[in-house]
């Protein structure tokens, strides 16, 4: 068996991609906790980890209310702002709060690490 060395080059881009630990809890109470690579959104590492919850009908495109969550009180203010589409889709989600956002348009980055979202009852 050979082993081949690792590159410099190939060894600073495993260094540059970096992941955000997200929570999950279902309306159950079960809670999944995993690393997302930042650029995803929270909605993609959910669908990608099968995360119960996040039907992601429209596949990421703000065109349903399917990825609705709720975002732990403590990290709306890190979040950006909801813009227009976002507001607008949120009008067909199930039991809107003030914490409500479409998980396809929360993008994962390093100052996310440990968000927490909690799913609604149910999507539609």
């Amino acid at each position: 068996m050979y082993l081949i060395p690792l590159s410099n080059a190939f060894l600073n881009i495993l260094k540059k991609i970096s992941m955000a630990k997200i929570k999950y809890i279902e309306f159950s109470g079960a809670e999944h906790e995993i690393d997302v690579s930042s650029g995803l959104t929270v909605m993609e590492g959910a669908i990608k980890n099968k995360i119960p919850g996040i039907d992601a009908d429209c596949g990421g495109a703000c065109a349903c209310a399917t990825c609705h969550v709720y975002v732990a009180k403590e990290w709306i203010e890190k979040l950006p702002p909801k813009e227009d589409s976002e507001e607008d889709m949120l009008d067909f989600a199930f039991d809107v709060k003030d914490n409500s956002r479409l998980s396809c348009q929360i993008t994962v980055s390093d100052e996310l690490d440990g968000l927490v979202v909690n799913m609604p009852e149910k999507q539609f």
